[in-house]
């Protein structure tokens, strides 16, 4: 790896090198790729093999090698055939990589080049905003160059000269660079405020128009850590769910498939290593961080015994400065732990507990004759990751106890067994005079209720136009029945849903008037029958309303049908049929983005969070040249984050509002700092949309 350090006092060489790149900091020709410090040796798997340097703007080749842009443009300009494998190669073939490896290398740890004057640790996404905003080192150069330049200005740099400086660099770059950096949509990660009062965020920069843009605003010394790995999921009969709901898909604003929640008793959650948020990548040895959301659908609900993912995990915050720790290693392994119960109320025996020196949940005792100390697979001092697929590395001791009485028989731990380490005899108490949760279900234990919901209909000026390409028809269908001829429909949703949606139509039956009328579909909506109001009903209510009206010779439905981009509604296609508990059928989540807003329900969540913290959530969409209107989704949830420990948020729920402000018609560049300026505590009012089951 090179390593090569500005100096601000080189000479300049040549006219084409006649000052410091004003982004990294580094003397390097016009139109050369920047240069940065890297603190680590960066993987082999993110180094271009041109300049063999880390990749910047990367571009994948149709056979499976990435390098630079520039690199790649340079090299196409006299060859015609790959450089790795030597086959024939087109540049106009090639296209940018993934979103996620584009994220992967601005998150990459690099090193201040002016280590005399800053010795600042960043990732490679910060370092521009830093040279010109918090570099004493660059402000020392540029005071310098400046007084050499007009020895009589005393420093003062004439802001026009300046800003024509950078027009000019700007317009010497390659249209093809500038159409790329144009065209990319990167994740914003909302986070801290300015770390130095006083100065402009330096972690905040905007895009060129119509892109969004990539915030990276982390604590002092520390990491954004996100890790890929392949799992393998076992299935003993093929045809079996795996369990999880998915959100995303290029056809959306969240452009890869994410995980927005693993359903309990799950494949998935008995094997433990999936968690919400997970970006998944490959599917059986094939790419999906480029394919549709019913694409990614019919790939993952590919029958098989074996399935192989690749997955995207963030891992949270890490600190350099607190890695460097003298304390021998600690041999430390994943276990995966099954007990069943004989009846929803038998006990477990398990005392669990918080350490006051490390987040998480701990057994501190099994308790004799108990189920787990009678399996004998539990240890005291495990840490419990997970429980029945639910994320616990930042829970409690009462929501574990929770989720192991609403258990109905299999239980599935996922733990973190550390030998040589002992438990502290000092316990968090948490505020409470218990220091420990028993999930015995004997004792009951105190859960902490969270305040009501607080869902309501979408406010008019928090309304908008449906995304490109979406239609709503709204249909009347009258019928006439004979007396004891049934409507013949199943439904789904209700108000009372955790997703508040509104009734719809799972099934058509082959008998009964709305089959062989022929104009109620699967997935419509509705609205209305005989005049009576279905849209503020819960399920049982609906399913009242229909049955008494049934009994009418006339038959009046209002009925809502949505119609997805360039998909056409087919009841035999096997990727729309998504078996689902309670109902044979439920829409897929990009159906959801085409409800009309007068029928969605908005909820407040209100986050807090100290100074030094990360409000810890993502987020994509917003106005864009070119593509108009989007909405705001929420993409990343970073562990250990106010977002995380909340757990109203979702990977996939829509942003409408923040304080109130409708974000309707904002950019990302609006967006972010409205959510910045919010120091300790911000309302934000999402929808949220059920996760396509698979």
């Amino acid at each position: 790896m090179l390593d090569i350090m500005a100096d601000p006092e080189v000479e300049e060489q040549g006219s084409k090198i006649s000052e410091l790149c004003h982004k990294c900091g580094q003397f390097h020709l016009l139109l050369d790729n920047h240069l940065y410090n890297f603190q680590d040796e960066v993987d082999d798997e993110l180094v271009c093999h041109i300049c063999l340097q880390p990749l910047l703007q990367p571009m994948d080749t149709p056979c499976g090698h990435t390098y630079c842009f520039k690199c790649l443009e340079n090299f196409m300009q006299e060859h015609n055939f790959c450089p790795m494998d030597r086959k024939k190669l087109c540049f106009q073939h090639c296209r940018k990589s993934s979103l996620l490896v584009r994220n992967l290398l601005d998150k990459l740890t690099i090193l201040c080049p002016f280590q005399k004057e800053c010795q600042q640790i960043m990732q490679r996404c910060e370092l521009e905003a830093h040279l010109q905003n918090r570099c004493p080192g660059f402000r020392k150069y540029k005071s310098e160059r400046e007084r050499r330049k007009n020895p009589h200005s005393k420093g003062k740099e004439d802001p026009i000269t300046s800003m024509e400086t950078n027009t000019t660099k700007e317009a010497e770059l390659s249209d093809g660079a500038s159409s790329l950096v144009a065209e990319s949509s990167i994740a914003a990660v909302v986070s801290l405020g300015t770390v130095e009062p006083g100065l402009v965020n330096p972690a905040f920069e905007e895009g060129e128009e119509g892109g969004n843009v990539s915030l990276c605003i982390l604590p002092q010394k520390a990491s954004l850590v996100a890790e890929t790995s392949t799992i393998e999921i076992h299935r003993d009969d093929p045809e079996e769910e795996l369990g999880m709901r998915i959100v995303g898909g290029k056809d959306t604003p969240l452009g890869n498939i994410v995980v927005q929640e693993v359903l309990r008793d799950s494949v998935v959650a008995a094997d433990g290593k999936i968690a919400p948020g997970d970006h998944i990548l490959e599917v059986n040895g094939v790419n999906i961080s480029s394919v549709t959301h019913c694409q990614a659908i019919s790939l993952l609900r590919h029958p098989g015994p074996i399935l192989h993912l690749m997955v995207l995990q963030e891992k949270g915050f890490s600190n350099r400065t607190l890695q460097q720790d003298s304390s021998p290693a600690i041999h430390q392994e994943v276990i995966h732990v099954t007990l069943m119960k004989r009846d929803p109320s038998e006990p477990l025996g398990i005392k669990l507990i918080r350490k006051t020196d490390e987040a998480g949940i701990f057994i501190l005792d099994l308790l004799d004759g108990g189920l787990a100390a009678k399996n004998g697979k539990l240890s005291r001092n495990d840490k419990v990751l997970s429980i029945n697929g639910q994320d616990l590395r930042q829970g409690t001791p009462e929501t574990a106890a929770q989720i192991i009485q609403t258990s109905e028989a299999r239980v599935n731990f996922v733990v973190l067994r550390q030998s040589g380490v002992q438990l502290p005899e000092a316990i968090e108490d948490g505020g409470t005079s218990n220091s420990s949760s028993s999930s015995n279900g004997g004792s009951p234990v105190h859960h902490r209720r969270r305040p009501d919901q607080n869902h309501y209909r979408r406010k008019s000026n928090y309304q908008k136009d449906l995304p490109q390409g979406y239609l709503s028809q709204e249909k009347t269908v009258a019928i006439k029945k004979e007396l004891k001829e049934s409507l013949g429909i199943t439904i789904g949703g209700g108000r009372d849903n955790k997703n508040k949606l509104p009734i719809y139509v799972t099934s058509v039956q082959p008998i009964g008037c709305l089959f062989r009328d022929g104009r109620i579909k699967r997935g419509d909506v509705l609205l209305s029958i005989n005049g009576i109001d279905l849209t503020h009903l819960n399920y049982y209510e609906a399913v009242s309303a229909l049955k008494s009206n049934a009994a009418s010779h006339t038959i009046v439905l209002k009925a809502l049908e949505i119609l997805v981009p360039e998909r056409v509604p087919d009841p035999t296609d096997p990727s729309s049929d998504i078996r689902e508990h309670g109902f044979s059928w439920s829409p897929l989540w990009i159906t959801w983005l085409g409800l009309p807003t007068y029928l969605h329900c908005c909820q407040d969540i209100v986050l807090h969070k100290s100074n030094s913290e990360s409000w810890g959530f993502s987020i994509v969409g917003g106005f864009e040249e070119g593509k108009g209107n989007q909405p705001f989704f929420i993409k990343t949830i970073v562990p250990a984050t106010p977002a995380f420990r909340d757990r109203r948020l979702k990977c996939g729920d829509e942003i409408v509002a923040v304080n109130g402000v409708s974000a309707i018609g904002m950019s990302n560049s609006e967006l972010i700092p409205m959510l910045k300026e919010q120091k300790n505590k911000v309302t934000l009012t999402v929808v949220s949309w059920p996760g396509s089951l698979v």
